[in-house]
């Protein structure tokens, strides 16, 4: 089979373009050989029924391995929310940037940080790391069937590798800041993150992918998570690639008992985006809340897919995203609810509500449950619409400008999944973020 991405499996399956430990050559070449195998998704395959990725398998890719770009710390201040002061590990197309990075001796007490580049050119880290990275990578995400997480799991280059000690609770959140530059037009990068947040910890990590200029390029990011007895892991997702990008990106988390995963995403940017939330709720009373918001104008295209996977009894979980859609862009959004049928008592809640901003914008939405136990207390339910014309008739009757009052209205559907963003800096930015692509009244905010 050929592909854009031909010319960079070719050494991972011969074996010449192999580094690293043994276990990471094997898994790279199992992951070739499954992409070989599985080909770029069509949308005759079930999960991408809605979305064709022909942009991507027609483009000419080459994988970035040593471009560093030309960004500096002042490029970087739009996308820290405000906080320099927040350890943070920054990747400039694709590859890890010490000089823009938090130091190691730096970090608060209780992470352990390296980079998946460390580990393909054989540096010397941290042993825990070594052993979490042989246990865990490729071991949780499913490389077999998916076709883009076994590209990945083949071409991946650099990523961070974060362990989070037992106990202990981090109080600053950390931030893995992927930037991508003019300098990496017509290049592919594909991150791969690990995250280990041990036994009754409690950590908060942000993963931003960000476009520098308006280049062509692809992002395709995997990140594993493992969150264990007890654990409580906050993961956030912000996406705004350049309008001209393409971005794949892949979390799967794996649950302890009493395990608590926390995750919301944000998109704005990229041409055409796809993104998979999945978690497996492997312990009996742990819980899964993920949450999400989508904005979308021009000709963008959106994919939000989730899998929330109850294995165990006593679970919960919950789930809220909303998408805002303006021009002609085309957003898709497809949430599955798994319940095995060993997990009796599960409590699962799941919503989409998308709002239509013109009329040629479109939705498609798929909520599912897939129910195999018979003790359980599941909902789930979506809506499509436009803005309210009776809460725009009262608006203007008050004296209120219709534009002033579709701000208004626009903004409120956002701010309710907008407020169960936990870290304050966080929240503040992205809602002013959410004023400044659709209402252009950022004084609107507070």
């Amino acid at each position: 089979m050929t592909s854009p991405f031909s010319d960079d499996l070719r050494p991972v399956l011969d074996g010449t373009g192999l580094a690293g430990p043994a276990w990471l050559r094997e898994r790279r070449q199992a992951g070739a050989r499954a992409f070989e195998r599985l080909g770029l998704p069509t949308p005759r395959n079930e999960d991408w029924h809605y979305t064709s990725v022909a942009p991507i398998a027609e483009g000419a890719w080459t994988t970035l391995r040593d471009a560093s770009g030309d960004v500096s710390a002042a490029d970087l201040a739009p996308f820290t929310f405000g906080q320099s002061g927040w350890p943070m590990l920054v990747f400039v197309n694709g590859r890890f940037a010490p000089e823009l990075s938090t130091p190691a001796d730096r970090l608060p007490e209780g992470i352990r940080v390296a980079t998946v580049g460390q580990l393909l050119a054989g540096e010397a880290i941290d042993p825990t790391l070594l052993e979490l990275a042989e246990r865990w990578m490729g071991r949780i995400v499913d490389a077999e069937t998916h076709a883009f997480t076994a590209l990945n799991t083949a071409l991946a280059t650099d990523g961070a590798l974060v362990h989070v000690g037992k106990e202990m609770v981090i109080e600053q959140p950390l931030h893995l800041l992927f930037v991508t530059d003019a300098s990496a037009a017509k290049g592919a990068t594909h991150p791969r993150n690990l995250v280990v947040a041990e036994r009754h910890s409690r950590a908060t990590v942000i993963e931003s992918h960000a476009g520098i200029g308006d280049a062509t390029y692809f992002t395709n990011a995997v990140t594993e998570l493992v969150v264990a007895d007890g654990a409580t892991l906050s993961y956030d997702k912000v996406q705004r690639e350049s309008a001209r990008a393409f971005h794949v990106g892949t979390i799967e988390a794996d649950q302890g008992r009493d395990s608590h995963f926390l995750n919301f995403s944000f998109a704005t940017g990229a041409a055409l985006a796809r993104s998979n939330v999945y978690t497996r709720l492997g312990g009996e009373g742990c819980g899964a809340t993920l949450n999400g918001l989508y904005m979308l104008d021009g000709a963008q295209h959106s994919d939000h897919q989730t899998r929330i996977e109850h294995v165990a009894p006593n679970c919960f979980s919950r789930e809220l995203y909303k998408g805002l859609l303006d021009g002609t862009s085309h957003g898709v959004f497809n949430g599955k609810v798994y319940v095995h049928p060993e997990a009796q008592k599960t409590d699962g809640k799941q919503e989409n509500h998308s709002m239509l901003l013109s009329r040629t914008a479109q939705v498609d939405t798929k909520p599912q449950l897939e129910i195999f136990a018979d003790d359980v207390k599941c909902t789930h339910g979506a809506t499509v619409g436009q803005l309210d014309e009776t809460a725009l008739f009262y608006m203007k009757s008050r004296g209120i400008a219709p534009s002033l009052a579709r701000q208004l209205l626009t903004y409120a559907f956002a701010a309710d999944v907008l407020e169960t963003i936990e870290l304050e800096a966080v929240r503040d930015d992205l809602e002013a973020a959410t004023l400044e692509r659709f209402t252009k009244a950022e004084a609107l905010v507070g």
